[in-house]
Parts: structure tokens; C-alpha cells; sequence
């Protein structure tokens, strides 16, 4: 057994981990920080919303399918250079935020609008004819109400960016994904490859039972 880990050097394999978390963490913060507003504006705008505006709305969700329908690892190379005027360089975990973020936040976003449509009408109204402000019925009664789902997105979207920063390492990004194609791809070494899915697999494992623990505490009975 010892002699089929021959490859691994375990010292690299923990910097890639750290390099992974680094890019999750990073971009899953500002993917819901970007989000997360693109997200209630989305459901605001929308038909029988309290800013009902066609174009505006129509605009938003052409401009959210657009980034949507692009294939990541295609994001990634057309964002080279904005990615270099944003973070000095391309490569690395630095180089890579950018078109995580690009990629996840109008998913999430979309996500949220979701969860927001799944609101209790009878709430809203009610929270309406009180005369609440939007400002009010946004942080007292959709994002309160909405909270599972929007937790429920974010875990959707954290699973999702973990198998982006794998194909960010097609470009240098660092992290699981890079030593994966580096090692375990391109020089065969199938010790690696293993390792390196074993660890992803397990991170996911963890976030989604995380996300569901934290969607059921926060579920009203």
C-alpha cells in the first residue's frame, strides 16, 4: 500500500488544501456579498413585485442567463485580462477569485430570487398593508422567511465552486484541481489523481451536511 502512495508528497498536497479552501472561502464570500442583492432586486423587479419594472428586470435576467450560459473554463481564459488589471496576475489563487465570482454570483443569485418566490404571499401582503417600507419588508419579512432557502443556496453554490476552482487548475490556479491535472493527468500518477478526488469528495461531503444542519435548525416547525 505504501509503494501505491510512492507519488504523493503530502506537504503538497496540503498547501493545494489550504490553496483550495483559500479560493472557496474568497470567492464564496463575495459571490453572496455580489449575490445576494442581485438576487432580491431580481424578485423585486419582477411582476406583481413592489418595484415592478419590465425592462429592468428583463435586462438583469438576460445579463444573469448570459454569465450563466458561459462554460467556466471558458470564463476563465476570457477573464485573463481583467483578471490581471483586477489582481496583478492570472495565476495562482489570486488570479482565480475574479472568475470564480463572475461564475457563481449570477447562479446564486438566481438561487435567491427562488428562495424569495417561495415566501408566503399572504406575509407579504400583510407586511405591505402595515405601510413597511421595501427596506422593511426585505429584512423583516422576505430575507427572514427566505433564510433556509438562501442557506440552501449558498451550500448549492459552495459544492458548485469547489468543482470550478478544480478547473481553474487547467490555467495554474493552484489547489486540488492543479495538482489533479498536473500530476495525477498529465504524468499519470494515479495515486495523486486519487488523493486528490478522495479529498474533494469529502469536502463536499462535509458542506453539504453542514448546509442541511444549518437549513433544518433554521426551518420554523
Amino acid at each position: 500500500m505504501s509503494n501505491f502512495f510512492e507519488n504523493v508528497d503530502w506537504a503538497e498536497i496540503a498547501q493545494a488544501c489550504l490553496d483550495t479552501l483559500t479560493m472557496l472561502g474568497g470567492s464564496l464570500a463575495l459571490t453572496v456579498l455580489l449575490g445576494l442583492p442581485l438576487g432580491v432586486v431580481l424578485f423585486l423587479t419582477g411582476a406583481g413585485q413592489a418595484w415592478e419594472n419590465r425592462w429592468s428586470h428583463g435586462a438583469m435576467a438576460f445579463g444573469v442567463n448570459l454569465l450563466r450560459s458561459v462554460p467556466f473554463i471558458i470564463l476563465l481564459i476570457v477573464m485573463i485580462p481583467l483578471t490581471v488589471l483586477l489582481m496583478g496576475t492570472s495565476l495562482g489563487v489570486a488570479g482565480a477569485i475574479p472568475p470564480l465570482v463572475v461564475g457563481a454570483a449570477p447562479f446564486f443569485a438566481r438561487l435567491v430570487e427562488t428562495a424569495l418566490r417561495e415566501v408566503d404571499r399572504n406575509t407579504v401582503e400583510a407586511v405591505q398593508a402595515m405601510g413597511a417600507t421595501t427596506r422593511d419588508l426585505v429584512f423583516r419579512a422576505l430575507l427572514p422567511e427566505a433564510l433556509p432557502g438562501i442557506i440552501a443556496a449558498t451550500t448549492v453554490t459552495a459544492i458548485a465552486l469547489i468543482s470550478f476552482t478544480a478547473m481553474a487548475g487547467a490555467v495554474g490556479a493552484g489547489g486540488l484541481g492543479d495538482l489533479a491535472i498536473r500530476f495525477g493527468y498529465q504524468r499519470f500518477q494515479t495515486d495523486v489523481m486519487l488523493v486528490t478526488v478522495v479529498l474533494l469528495l469529502v469536502l463536499v461531503q462535509f458542506l453539504q451536511a453542514a448546509g442541511d444542519r444549518l437549513v433544518r435548525h433554521f426551518t420554523r416547525k
